[in-house]
């Protein structure tokens, strides 16, 4: 699970057997998470965070667009 981006309490990374799924992007912080497609940036999933913080963490997705599918392009071989 390569770790693409450190905020605050928020981990973005990629799971390695997701690289038949569209591009998108989890989050962790403690015991919540959340996955994000990235075009366009849409939350699909999340749990245990409440909705301040999932509208935060779609801003900070939003921001990195370019680098979360820059780095899945290469890290998926696309």
């Amino acid at each position: 699970m390569p770790t693409i981006l450190r905020e605050g309490p928020y981990q973005f990374y990629f799971v390695s057997a997701d690289g038949v799924e569209p591009p998108h992007i989890h989050v962790r912080r403690d015991d919540g998470f959340a996955k994000f497609w990235l075009n366009p940036v849409e939350l699909q999933t999340s749990g245990n965070l409440r909705r301040p913080e999932i509208r935060r963490i779609h801003r900070i997705v939003e921001q990195n667009q370019s680098l979360f599918l820059e780095e899945w392009n290469d890290y998926f071989n696309r």
